[in-house]
């Protein structure tokens, strides 16, 4: 079956770098609009999201694994609701506050350095939205973690998620562990969240394939940091830079063949 592929820090030069110049860079040549983020959203599929979610100035939402904190605050930004965010990353949690007090929302936006995959730290019913974009799939007990998000939501309170390693295709071992190469993978069939969704007590209200953002951005992401090779080579190592390269060619070769997809879902807490 061959070797098992090195694991890979991507988020941890990612975070660690996030501010630079050059970071800066490459997710201005990736994605069309440079919020802040680190996956595969787009600022246009945000806006979708936000409409899905159909929240306001007298709501609280919870964002699970928010990174550096740039999607939460773009959100806080737009619609005018009050956000907390969550990650297992110190760095992350820490670009967060600097980045929310930047813009001036530090009163309605607060992060906390958090695991999502264990109990979170807040009341029952204390949400009227949460949202977990592309990171669902690093969480690996997934019926009890939708409870969790079951549990933090008020009644008719909105989820929103992105699955972005839905299984529709087959895949090699290979393909697998160098998907997996970066941290935790839960690879799930096609139809096991709408299953799990519902058992925990949600009504699926959109159920959309946003395959196509990553297989997009996976590509551009690459080639961005092929451009800044030098520099990124003396600043995550020969083969962190190499594993890294490799990882983006294998997520866009993957999504592009559909083999592992990206769905979104909106559901609610019924």
């Amino acid at each position: 079956m061959g070797e098992q592929p090195p694991r890979v820090d991507h988020y941890g030069s990612q975070y660690g770098n996030f501010a630079t110049e050059l970071y800066a860079g490459i997710r201005a040549a990736t994605y069309d609009r440079d919020i802040g983020q680190n996956g595969w959203l787009t600022a246009s599929e945000q806006d979708l999201f936000l409409e899905w979610l159909s929240v306001g100035p007298d709501h609280r939402l919870l964002d699970i694994a928010c990174g550096s904190g740039g999607p939460t605050i773009r959100i806080a930004v737009e619609s005018g609701c009050s956000v907390d965010g969550i990650d297992i990353h110190a760095q992350a949690i820490a670009e967060a506050e600097r980045a929310a007090e930047e813009s001036g929302v530090e009163h309605r936006a607060r992060f906390h350095h958090v695991d999502g995959s264990g109990a979170l730290p807040f009341d029952d019913h204390t949400f009227d939205a949460v949202t977990c974009i592309d990171a669902i799939n690093h969480l690996p007990d997934r019926p009890r973690i939708l409870e969790e998000w079951h549990r933090v939501l008020k009644s008719g309170g909105r989820l929103v998620f992105t699955d972005p390693i839905v299984v529709t295709g087959p895949l090699t071992h290979e393909e697998i562990a160098i998907r997996a190469s970066i941290g935790f993978f839960l690879f799930v069939p096609d139809g096991s969240d709408d299953a799990m969704l519902s058992a925990a007590g949600f009504e699926v209200r959109h159920r959309e394939d946003r395959t196509e953002n990553m297989a997009s951005m996976a590509a551009r992401w690459r080639a961005a940091r092929a451009a800044s090779e030098t520099d990124l080579r003396r600043i995550e190592g020969e083969a962190d830079y190499e594993g890294q390269q490799t990882f983006f060619e294998v997520c866009a070769r993957l999504a592009g063949e559909s083999r592992l997809s990206r769905i979104a879902y909106c559901a609610v807490k019924s």
